[in-house]
């Protein structure tokens, strides 16, 4: 398994013009003021020791919280210069960043290119317009396909970030906004279930009773779905959900959409769904056997369930969820779970008493 790490530098919400109704960044990352070349240049220099000897593929400097193509470029030059030295020193690997889609054009690349950024995640949140102008965007879906045409056209690594439960926002829409960024085709993607966050137009409005957000099984469920249709399409899933970092816990409210372990919960999911699927073939090829003598009771039987290392929390389940699920639902059937490292992520196997091995 390959092991990258992440040196996160955070700019707060300069470079945006724009008033999106979830939006509060000064709780997003918990900043106000931006920080100077060098604090960037001290950030990378407080995390590269404690990332020494670990053996790591990948090093990144990521700059996050704000449309950093937004900001003066100046200031954009000065932050990438600092991490350019870096990258050029062998110190670091790759140059990491997040923007809006309306913030990109060729000038803009053009002057990434010669600082060698190798990322851009976008912060689409939905392809559709309804959507986005209800949520006050200020781009619409064109303007995504185009900045992503763009950025894979001078081939840097692109990154969708979705939300889920957005005004106006359906199971529907969000399935066809998954459908559509694979259909782009990026390298990797992050889920967001909407957080009501104070001090934005969204509390108002979920106090007004004209926005109702998605109850905590409702976001897991459509955010499985979208998961499937990125994972199916191979797209590096690099997130689901916030960090509790991400949130200012005593200003923030925690009580819509947020979860500490919201990807366990979602993939959670996506492994019961399959395990049941697997059950119940191995059931059906254990009929399908026969029984001699026309004798209709069920003997006891053992299913074992195998997934990846990665996977094996999940398919265990949310605090152990999927396995009290499948032992109180079956009693008559002793169950247990191993790992198999040729198993890719994501896919999961069974394999009862007799060998039988479905996939």
């Amino acid at each position: 398994m390959k092991k990258h790490a992440i040196i996160p530098v955070f700019i707060p919400h300069i470079g945006c013009g724009h008033s999106c109704v979830f939006c509060n960044q000064n709780v997003i990352t918990a900043r106000s003021k931006a920080p100077s070349a060098e604090d960037v240049r001290n950030i990378i220099e407080q995390y590269l020791p404690t990332l020494s000897g670990r053996g790591l593929d990948t090093i990144e400097v990521a700059f996050f919280g704000g449309s950093f193509t937004g900001i003066p470029l100046e200031q954009q030059n000065d932050y990438l210069e600092v991490a350019y030295v870096y990258k050029k020193q062998g110190l670091i690997d790759k140059i990491h960043m997040s923007t809006r889609p309306d913030y990109i054009d060729r000038i803009i690349l053009d002057n990434l290119s010669r600082f060698s950024v190798d990322t851009i995640e976008l912060g689409v949140q939905s392809f559709d317009d309804e959507v986005l102008k209800i949520c006050r965007r200020g781009h619409t879906a064109d303007d995504v396909y185009t900045a992503c045409e763009l950025i894979k056209s001078y081939g840097i690594e692109l990154g969708i970030q979705l939300m889920i439960g957005l005004p106006g926002d359906t199971k529907e829409k969000a399935l066809r906004s998954a459908a559509e960024a694979a259909g782009i085709g990026p390298s990797l993607a992050r889920l967001y279930p909407t957080v009501v966050l104070p001090d934005t137009r969204l509390a108002g409005m979920l106090r007004e009773g004209s926005y109702t957000p998605l109850s905590e099984g409702e976001a897991v469920d459509i955010t499985k779905e979208m998961y499937k249709i990125l994972m199916n399409a191979h797209v590096n899933i690099m997130r689901v959900g916030l960090k509790s970092t991400d949130l200012m816990t005593n200003e923030t409210d925690l009580g819509h959409g947020y979860h500490p372990a919201f990807r366990q919960l979602v993939e959670s999911e996506i492994c019961r769904e399959q395990m049941e699927q697997l059950l119940e073939e191995q059931l059906r090829k254990k009929q399908s056997l026969g029984r001699a003598g026309g004798n209709n009771k069920d003997p006891d039987i053992q299913i074992t369930f195998f997934s990846n290392e990665k996977w094996f929390s999940p398919m265990i389940g949310h605090k152990a969820a999927n396995k009290n699920y499948f032992s109180e639902g079956y009693p008559e059937i002793e169950f247990a779970y191993k790992t198999d490292r040729a198993l890719a992520d994501g896919h999961l196997t069974a394999e009862s008493k007799q060998q039988i091995i479905i996939e």
